[in-house]
């Protein structure tokens, strides 16, 4: 009788632990959906872009281009979202209220190393609730460097996801 009660309550233990386990896994799956549906792009995956219409890089957002530029005197960026990958693209407004850059560690030419960075973006030119041009600091910005990483940010009601590299 003894070892039936401890055989119970070790059953009902190993019971309630996989029960907890299998909210984590769902969670999992609905995370990797919508960084799946973030990354889906109306973007061919073979498309080149040009400089943008401030020089910096294009890149794809979701399914908008964007320009990532730094002004490393200010320790500053932007990333202007634009109609097309060209220096004569126009900037298109969009609804978001923040972007999420994040830089991966770099170095400057002399061989400083230049850390990785998440750096929150903010509209600038917001019009009834919506703006092309986001704008960031961080102090790694001062260095002199060619900067690569990822935007994350939800856009027009969905998530958009994309990587640039200077």
């Amino acid at each position: 009788m003894k070892y039936g009660k401890i055989l119970s309550c070790s059953l009902a233990v190993v019971s309630m632990a996989n029960i907890g386990c299998e909210k984590p896994a769902a969670q999992t799956a609905t995370v990797a959906s919508s960084a799946k549906e973030a990354k889906e792009s109306t973007h061919s995956a073979d498309h080149v872009h040009g400089a943008g219409p401030n020089g910096g890089v294009v890149f794809d957002l979701g399914k908008y281009h964007a320009e990532f530029t730094v002004d490393h005197p200010k320790s500053e960026c932007t990333v202007l979202i634009v109609t097309g990958d060209r220096a004569d693209a126009k900037s298109v407004p969009v609804n978001a209220t923040e972007l999420t850059l994040t830089t991966k560690e770099t170095r400057t030419a002399e061989g400083k190393t230049v850390a990785a960075m998440t750096i929150q973006l903010l509209p600038v030119d917001q019009a009834d609730g919506k703006a092309a041009k986001f704008v960031g600091k961080d102090p790694g910005l001062i260095d002199v460097a060619d900067f690569a990483g990822t935007v994350i940010c939800e856009m027009d009601g969905k998530p958009a996801q994309g990587e640039f590299k200077e």
